[in-house]
């Protein structure tokens, strides 16, 4: 996990939210934000 992915997750589970909250909120799917906590760069 990148320092950027655990910050993301670290301030998203701070905030209550789940990856689908933050997705939502983002505009994004949920499983892009799971990309960025987990590091995956996107293509």
């Amino acid at each position: 996990m990148s320092n950027i992915g655990k910050t993301i997750k670290k301030v998203r589970a701070e905030k209550g939210m789940t990856q689908e909250q933050l997705a939502e909120r983002l505009h994004v799917t949920r499983q892009a934000v799971s990309n960025w906590e987990m590091g995956v760069p996107h293509s």
